[in-house]
């Protein structure tokens, strides 16, 4: 009974030493990764566990040395910047996802410790300063908050409410969400600091308006933020219709010139069969394959067939561009990119950097040939992505072309593979093969998984 009744003194009267021991339990066990999952649910993806551990460990360890050596509110400045750095430089997030994911958290926890906290005064009938100082009311008030945090955060996973399309955002977009971000958080600092000091003489309908005053903006302002993310969809959708509806036409005045044509190739070819002029049929043959080629290459230039619109508009672009430089292009697709492996911004920019070699290479040459394959080699768990091209240097070294500055043109960088290599090193399941032949100068990029 004696041990029961000093383990009840110890832990409903001003404890400085346990109250500390708290401080530092709670952000390992429970804050943090409460925090690092409301980012994974907020921006639907997944980080690794070296990557969960490091972001728990460095935040936790921060706040709780912030808290114990500075005062409000720049122990909460610290928090914030130090939470960036490792979500900038460790999980390798963009600066605006980075910033997001910095703040949103804090403002899942504001908005459930605003609205727990008076209440929770009431009832108990206690005073701020009691929370923070006697064991029992700190735990309690603590779990209470975590328990609504928890509760969000199953709604956010559950019912797939995610922002992600934040790469794909314009300059001025970006600045505008940023902004809001800065003074939404300042805000959210602001708020904190003035329930802290003055809650035990406000109101509880002050209180509870002032939760909810700050439940509307933080609601307006993401849905301010659907809204811009829905429009940028729409704005490329209607790029990829007006790209489509361009080779819709070719593709058509194509069909109707076969149509057209289509007796005349057949009496010529007939021709040749009655002749038994072998030679000339193969050549009048391969001269035909290569117009039909290029009506394959139309259809296959379809975003229903090349289901991304950023590298259906990219592939469509490209192409455009060899077809004005003579260049006889061969697509094959056979890959669903929503199962693409790799991030789609670095996809595209090595998509991007080969072709405009490939295109530059071959339309150097007599005969102008460029080769793209997309295909899933599911036996060896790898999408590949295959690109050769005709070409004249054929002393080239395949080593040096990847280093800084290495170009065999006036006036260029040199920038283009070297990037290529850079963006390579940070992705282990990434690979690029260069190879070449006598005819073709071959790149394969193989994405593992």
């Amino acid at each position: 009974m004696e041990i029961l009744n000093n383990l009840g003194n110890l832990i409903s009267t001003p404890n400085e030493k346990l109250i500390f021991i708290l401080s530092i339990i709670l952000p390992f066990l429970i804050e943090m990764p409460l925090s690092f999952s409301l980012i994974c649910n907020i921006f639907n993806e997944k980080y690794s566990k070296l990557q969960k551990f490091i972001y728990i460990f460095a935040t936790a360890t921060v706040a709780i040395i912030a808290t114990r050596f500075m005062n409000s509110p720049f122990n909460i400045i610290v928090n914030y910047v130090s939470a960036f750095i490792v979500l900038f430089f460790i999980i390798k997030l963009k600066f605006l996802k980075s910033l997001i994911a910095t703040i949103f958290p804090s403002i899942i926890f504001s908005l459930a410790g605003g609205l727990v906290l008076k209440p929770f005064l009431t009832i108990f009938n206690i005073t701020y300063e009691q929370v923070n100082c006697i064991p029992m009311y700190r735990l309690t008030f603590a779990l209470l908050m975590y328990c609504i945090v928890f509760i969000l955060s199953l709604i956010l996973k559950y019912r797939h409410i995610t922002l992600k399309i934040l790469d794909d955002f314009d300059k001025k977009s970006k600045i505008i969400i940023t902004l809001n971000f800065i003074f939404g958080s300042f805000n959210i600092i602001l708020q904190g600091i003035l329930t802290m000091n003055y809650t035990d003489i406000l109101p509880v309908q002050f209180t509870f308006f002032n939760f909810v005053s700050l439940l509307i903006y933080f609601g307006l302002s993401f849905f301010s933020l659907a809204k811009i993310m829905s429009l940028i969809k729409t704005e490329k959708k209607l790029e990829n219709v007006k790209e489509y509806n361009k080779t819709l036409h070719i593709l058509h005045d194509s069909v109707r010139g076969f149509k057209h044509d289509f007796d005349n190739i057949v009496t010529t070819i007939g021709g040749y069969i009655k002749t038994n002029d072998m030679k000339g049929l193969e050549k009048y043959y391969s001269q035909l394959e290569g117009d039909c080629q290029k009506v394959n290459n139309l259809y296959i230039l379809n975003p229903d067939i090349i289901n991304n619109p950023g590298i259906y508009n990219l592939l469509t672009t490209k192409y455009n561009e060899a077809e004005e430089k003579d260049i006889k292009v061969n697509i094959t697709f056979l890959l669903d990119l929503n199962e693409l492996h790799m991030k789609i911004y670095e996809f595209a920019r090595i998509l991007g950097i080969l072709l405009d070699n490939s295109i530059e290479a071959s339309s150097e040459c007599e005969e102008k040939i460029l080769n793209i394959v997309f295909r899933n080699d599911s036996k060896n768990h790898r999408n590949i992505i295959s690109i050769e091209n005709t070409y004249k240097d054929t002393d080239v070294n395949i080593d040096e072309i990847f280093n800084k500055g290495f170009s065999g043109k006036e006036n260029h960088t040199g920038l283009g593979l070297w990037e290529v290599r850079q963006i390579l090193k940070k992705n282990n399941n990434v690979n690029l093969h260069t190879t070449k032949n006598d005819k073709y100068f071959i790149q394969q990029l193989e994405i593992y998984y």
